[in-house]
């Protein structure tokens, strides 16, 4: 039932992550929607970081791990995914999500100040190295890059679902908040590097079902390793808050309109909201069910303690007579 589980989540935030973003997309006239990547964008770090910080931690905390040993692995994990964002194997960079990579920059504000002017160029200059890096490989870097990624997804999720089946359905559905914007972008990127739209589309989903591959080797992978499950629940934690601090969050740090700047902290707060209020839920039902079962439970052990009375009352009135 987890496994089956595990694949079905996993199929979801991986592939159906890449299907909302495309659909997204379409309803954007084939471009990504102005405000909807930055709405998204919002909504996944305030996911990511109730999920890791509300329930993975905790989760991983009240088992029998001591706690030095998990914040060491915490510290450990959050160093590593750095790593592989320098190595643009764990990098969820949405640049090219926010326009056409192929659109100039501009060269000047009559208001800007010179930190914004930089920044513009940087933007511009990484939007031309990617289109052109993409171009000349068609994509295939990106699709490397995000494949390593969602199968480090999949096995993240896994670990949760093998905790409990209520965080591992929490842990999918951030994921799959978080890949929705990444994939708009990923669509960009290699819709400039084919003529055919479909192929961009299939090579995105490609990557995303590798999501699965990913689940199905971390069941069993932790199946062996079940003392390990607070590490590995550690591990998707600080995955989880590196991913919302150092990538999503720094491209909502942008200066805006204060009706622009509370939309974005709206954005976020529900992303919060959303994972709490569904945990609270299905913490409630579990705890219903516990109870249903408990009750179940005791009900037939008094029910088969009659008949076993009236039996041992029976043969000892047939011994007396």
């Amino acid at each position: 039932m987890t496994l089956v589980a595990i694949i079905l989540a996993t199929l979801a935030a991986g592939i159906g992550s890449v299907w909302v973003a495309a659909l997204l997309m379409s309803l954007g006239g084939g471009r990504t929607p102005g405000l909807m990547p930055q709405r998204l964008l919002s909504l996944a770090a305030g996911a990511l970081l109730a999920t890791a910080f509300m329930h993975l931690l905790p989760e991983a905390f009240e088992s029998h791990g001591k706690s030095h040993d998990l914040f060491v692995v915490l510290l450990i994990g959050l160093v590593f995914f750095f790593l592989l964002s320098k190595a643009e194997l764990w990098h969820h960079g949405h640049e090219h999500s926010h326009g056409d990579a192929h659109q100039p920059a501009p060269m000047h504000h009559a208001h800007g100040h010179g930190h914004d002017h930089q920044h513009g160029h940087a933007r511009h200059d990484h939007g031309e190295h990617t289109h052109g890096h993409s171009h000349g490989k068609g994509g295939w870097a990106i699709l490397t890059g995000d494949s390593v990624h969602c199968f480090g997804d999949g096995v993240l999720i896994a670990s949760a679902f093998v905790a409990d089946i209520r965080l591992g359905l929490i842990a999918a559905l951030s994921v799959l908040a978080h890949e929705v914007p990444h994939h708009m972008g990923d669509i960009v990127v290699l819709r400039q590097s084919s003529s055919n739209r479909r192929v961009a589309l299939i090579k995105v989903s490609m990557a995303g079902a590798v999501t699965t591959l990913g689940g199905v080797a971390g069941y069993f992978l932790i199946g062996q390793l079940r003392e390990l499950l607070p590490y590995f629940l550690v591990i998707a934690s600080s995955s989880f808050i590196y991913v919302a601090l150092a990538d999503l969050i720094p491209q909502l740090q942008k200066r805006l309109s204060a009706k622009e700047t509370a939309a974005q902290v709206f954005w976020l707060l529900l992303g919060i909201v959303v994972v709490t209020v569904m945990s609270g839920a299905a913490h409630n039902h579990g705890h219903e069910h516990d109870h249903e079962h408990d009750h179940d439970h005791g009900a037939e052990v008094g029910h088969s303690h009659e008949p076993a009375s009236a039996t041992a009352h029976d043969a000892a009135h047939k011994h007396e007579h």
